[in-house]
């Protein structure tokens, strides 16, 4: 039997190191290290199933723990790091993971925090997280928040681990909403010569004949294309990430759009696994019903969210994750988070890609029998 995670839990005590190698020192994370290979204490949250709880052996957790760390980055745009294992002799083993993220501006903190630097006290992310906090149906399907701190000039967040207790879990990283964008993003007209040139890397048949002629297009324009490589624009999510117990992660995944896609990939994900996609459907059908109710998401524009899976052989968990975007509505404008955008309307279709990713879940479920 499997269970379904409802509260965040805490973080080990490991250790980030930056690269020394020439050109790439204070650009890429080296290595996670579990110090002497031991797992650190557990702190004083509460979460009594996961008491005493073995973690996973010290290969395994680097590169989960890398992954979560990764998917609890908050800043957006991400740009490819390299990461590199290493093993407790420090015999470096062979083979590198590119991730995306700004694993520079993170790093574990003493008794299971994870700080993430952040501009100051007034910073998005940490006037997203006290208030989702002070929400009572927000706060049920977030990571722990733990506070702000000042630390030799610089603020950091604190948040909570959630891969603590889990044993060799798969994980899913999937954003969620139509337009992932803010619109504020977007309102320039510039044209862009940068963004042409990622346009036609992607797909050189995309751009009109103005924008070939002009070798340039907005700004809007290349963020809408962007949404529509994906399932974004049609289902409302789209999914980010991945790995499987046993396998590397995978991150090259935008591309996938179509129902079969989708439906392949989230299924190869949940391995067949009845008792697994059960737990995980009434666990998005909960959360779905808490953002419907929550008072924070009645009142806010939720921009570039994410919902992040995690699964083991004994639980299931699932929390709404990256919130730097969050924006209050401005005054007389109302979303209910599953209308189509329209420039001004702050719509952004995080519960139609909720609706979307529970049809998706629960036909796997119906096709497992």
């Amino acid at each position: 039997m499997t269970s379904t995670i409802l509260h965040p839990m805490a973080w080990t005590n490991e250790r980030l190191c930056l690269s020394e190698n020439t050109g790439l020192k204070k650009a890429l994370l080296k290595m996670i290290v579990v110090e002497n290979g031991n797992s650190a204490k557990s702190n004083n949250i509460s979460s009594d199933f996961l008491t005493n709880r073995n973690l996973p052996t010290h290969d395994n957790m680097s590169l989960l723990k890398f992954f979560a760390i990764n998917a609890l980055e908050l800043s957006a745009p991400a740009s490819p790091v390299l990461l590199q294992q290493n093993n407790p002799t420090n015999i470096v083993t062979p083979g590198w993971l590119q991730l995306s993220g700004h694993p520079e501006s993170i790093a574990p903190a003493a008794n299971g925090i994870v700080r993430k630097r952040v501009t100051g006290p007034t910073d998005s992310e940490i006037i997203a997280y006290q208030a989702l906090t002070a929400d009572s149906c927000a706060s049920k399907i977030i990571p722990k928040y733990i506070g702000h701190r000042e630390i030799n000039g610089e603020s950091y967040i604190e948040l909570q681990d959630l891969l603590h207790g889990f044993k060799e879990p798969s994980v899913m990283d999937i954003k969620m909403g139509c337009r992932t964008f803010l619109e504020s993003e977007v309102t320039n007209k510039t044209l862009r010569p940068d963004l042409y040139k990622k346009m036609i890397l992607v797909d050189p048949e995309a751009p009109t004949e103005e924008e070939h002629k002009a070798q340039a297009v907005t700004k809007l324009r290349y963020m809408l294309f962007r949404e529509q490589m994906s399932s974004s624009q049609t289902k409302g999510f789209r999914i980010e990430a991945m790995k499987i117990k046993g396998s590397s992660p995978i991150t090259d995944l935008k591309t996938i759009k179509s129902d079969t896609e989708v439906r392949q990939l989230v299924g190869k994900f949940l391995q067949k696994r009845r008792s697994v996609t059960k737990e995980l459907v009434k666990r998005l059908k909960n959360m779905r019903a808490l953002i419907e109710k929550s008072d924070y998401f009645r009142s806010h524009e939720v921009v570039g969210s994410s919902v992040f899976i995690v699964y083991d052989d004994h639980h299931v968990g699932a929390w709404m994750i990256d919130f730097a975007k969050n924006k209050v509505l401005p005054e007389g404008i109302q979303v209910d988070h599953r209308k189509p955008w329209i420039p001004g309307n702050c719509e952004e279709g995080l519960l139609h890609g909720m609706d979307e990713l529970i049809k998706v879940c629960e036909g796997i479920y119906e096709d497992s029998k």
